[in-house]
């Protein structure tokens, strides 16, 4: 794992974390991490010839933060309850934005980028109903950050021990 790689996904961890204490705040979050990552690409792709290097990070501040305050806006229209519990976590798609930007995500195959968000959704969702579920059995530490935190390192300790206790031939 590369040094970057390892940058944009601890930031896709805050994510994953805060933002899943339910299915339905982890689909809303994903659907607007998904909308404004799909605009900023675009937005960029037709930006980034036109600028000179120096001037690519102010635009791209500036058009990852617009898009998400837009993106914020309509969600806090089409349902204020729904928007409330994520809210702290939009702002963190902006800053997403920009670090794939400054690793090159953008210049990936599409279907690579589309592979990656598609599994960030599927953890995010996964996630998200796990902790719902467990919160609702009576386990309330689940729905709680630190309480996602724990839960997922359950996971991945559980994955990595699924990989060793199965033979590669």
């Amino acid at each position: 794992m590369t040094k970057s790689s390892t940058l944009q996904n601890s930031l896709m961890l805050a994510l994953l974390i805060g933002a899943t204490t339910s299915w339905a705040a982890a689909l809303g979050l994903w659907l607007m991490f998904m909308v404004v990552i799909c605009a900023y690409g675009v937005g960029m792709w037709a930006l980034r010839s036109r600028l000179v290097p120096s001037a690519r990070l102010l635009a791209s501040v500036l058009l990852a933060a617009t898009l998400t305050s837009c993106a914020q806006m309509a969600a806090q229209v089409l349902s204020l309850q729904w928007h409330q519990p994520i809210a702290l976590y939009a702002g963190l798609i902006a800053l997403q934005c920009v670090v794939l930007e400054y690793n090159g995500f953008f210049q990936n195959p599409r279907l690579d980028r589309m592979r990656l968000c598609a599994v960030f959704g599927a953890l995010m969702l996964g996630l998200g109903l796990l902790r719902e579920l467990l919160g609702n059995g009576g386990l309330h530490l689940a729905t709680l950050v630190p309480g996602g935190f724990i839960l997922l390192g359950v996971l991945i300790a559980a994955r990595q021990a699924w990989a060793r206790s199965t033979p590669s031939h």
